[in-house]
């Protein structure tokens, strides 16, 4: 394998010094035209790259930044951090990526591996923007960072999101429409995601407006994909709920899973409504009702916000992007008449 010309090749063939290279290149200062040309000549011939690793960290930029999510395996964030690597690539940047796994307690060691690598700011996801003592710290560095999809109520923290509030409200009218009055929750812990209480609050208000009963709220872990065992005690007796609203879509597809688990249908006997907008959910049988974010949209505004820190304009922004209701098979009306009480299959 042929050896990768260096800074030290490219200054004995034009016969200047190193010094006399780096100035060239990095176009800072004073070097005679036909010495520049020279040194250009001798780059074009030994095909030699400057290394922007090496240039930006003496310059103490790195031209990174940090993308923290809590799970790599729910594709909404993936699609944002879609958004995240075309924004920073048309931008000239790169991305490193870490994610917590929904643990608020990883927060703190996963973003100091990014700060370790000299991430020039963060674009993240965490457990509760309004009591985070890992974005106290970054406020305290005045390391940039901004928010996706964290909607904090007090610390006038930067951020971009859809309101949470106002979304899982949409999702409740449209059930209440379709005749509801027993309207329960699946939620993910509501510690480790203040989406999720957030979602809970517009639910509950939702309700309020309706003169409606809060129905059961089931609190699970974001990874719990068996939901039947948790499911079953609410599915029983005749003021159980006709409706579930999951706190995202990956819940939302195993509580289908759990109901039909135990005999029941979708949405025949129960009705399922998840947020998110993720592709999967059109595929599957019933398609899944969803609750749409933009979520590309929202990582490309993130980081567009992140570089408008850089370049010392107003922090604090705040970005609330539009969303929609997807309307899918498993959600329909109410039924007349429950189903009879549920029998986990074996």
């Amino acid at each position: 394998m042929a050896r990768t010309a260096t800074i030290r090749d490219v200054a004995a063939k034009a016969g200047v010094s190193i010094a006399t290279v780096s100035r060239v290149l990095n176009g800072s200062g004073v070097t005679t035209p036909e010495t520049a040309e020279k040194v250009r000549l001798a780059v074009a011939a030994l095909t030699f790259r400057p290394s922007t690793i090496g240039r930006s960290l003496k310059a103490a930029r790195t031209r990174t930044v940090g993308v923290l999510i809590p799970s790599l395996s729910n594709p909404v964030f993936a699609e944002s951090v879609a958004g995240i690597q075309d924004a920073a690539d048309e931008a000239g940047y790169s991305v490193l990526i870490a994610s917590t796994d929904y643990s608020p307690d990883r927060e703190a060691r996963a973003i100091e591996s990014l700060l370790s690598n000299r991430v020039e700011g963060l674009v993240l996801t965490v457990a509760d923007a309004d009591r985070s003592a890992s974005l106290d710290t970054l406020d305290a560095a005045q390391t940039p960072y901004v928010l996706v999809y964290n909607q904090p109520l007090t610390s006038g923290r930067a951020h971009v999101s859809v309101d949470n509030v106002a979304a899982a409200r949409a999702i409740v009218e449209r059930m209440t429409a379709l005749g509801h009055r027993r309207i329960g929750m699946v939620a993910g812990r509501f510690l480790h995601s203040d989406r999720s209480c957030r979602r809970h609050a517009g639910w509950l208000a939702a309700l309020a407006t309706a003169g409606l009963p809060a129905g059961p709220v089931i609190e699970v872990d974001f990874t719990d994909t068996r939901l039947a065992t948790r499911l079953a005690p609410h599915l029983t007796g005749a003021d159980r709920p006709t409706a579930l609203f999951a706190s995202n879509d990956l819940l939302a597809l195993a509580t289908i899973r759990a109901i039909r688990d135990l005999g029941l249908s979708v949405p025949g006997d129960v009705s399922v409504c998840g947020f998110d907008g993720i592709e999967v959910g059109a595929l599957v049988s019933p398609s899944l009702a969803t609750l749409v974010q933009p979520a590309r949209a929202m990582g490309r505004a993130a980081f567009e916000t992140l570089r408008a820190g850089f370049a010392h304009e107003p922090q604090g922004a705040v970005l609330t992007l539009p969303f929609e209701l997807r309307m899918g098979e498993s959600l329909g009306p109410a039924p007349l008449a429950p189903a009879a009480n549920p029998t986990p299959k074996s």
